[in-house]
């Protein structure tokens, strides 16, 4: 594959904007840590190959661990997650496939013992802009940098 455009020399003006979003979300006071797996899931979910790997990269460069990191798709079925984080990745997950029945009022309720209103908000405008960077890269096949992996100890 390869890649189509690069949406920020064709539209430098907006992606001016976008880049903004992204500041003020990493500013805005929701953990890092955070912010890493609701960008990684809904990574996962749209299958952004290119933004999966940048998330994931991110969320161990950070000090998430290799084994959070490798379970976030199975988040439900793994202890690792915090009852703040597992809120998070079922609103992710619901507001990323939003066209499949929206998103139930006991989903809200429920993120709501986690989330203030405004930390709800602010992390709905995050979701909105992964989803926002997940369709610009496949839209035009956005390439994420191959690495050697290091051989699985056994």
């Amino acid at each position: 594959m390869q890649p189509r455009l690069n949406f920020f020399a064709e539209a430098p003006e907006q992606m001016k904007a976008v880049m903004g979003l992204k500041q003020a979300i990493d500013e805005c006071g929701l953990e890092r840590s955070l912010i890493h797996l609701v960008n990684l899931r809904a990574s996962q979910i749209n299958g952004c190959s290119y933004c999966v790997d940048m998330h994931s990269r991110e969320a161990r460069e950070d000090g998430d661990t290799e084994q959070r990191v490798f379970l976030v798709s199975a988040w439900k079925e793994s202890p690792l997650f915090s009852a703040r984080e597992r809120a998070a990745l079922a609103w992710v997950e619901r507001v990323t496939l939003v066209a499949d029945g929206g998103v139930p009022d006991v989903l809200y309720e429920q993120a709501l013992q986690h989330f203030s209103k405004s930390e709800l908000s602010r992390l709905t405008v995050a979701i909105g802009l992964i989803n926002t960077f997940n369709r610009l890269c496949i839209a035009f096949h956005s390439i994420h940098e191959v690495r050697e992996a290091a051989p699985m100890a056994g």
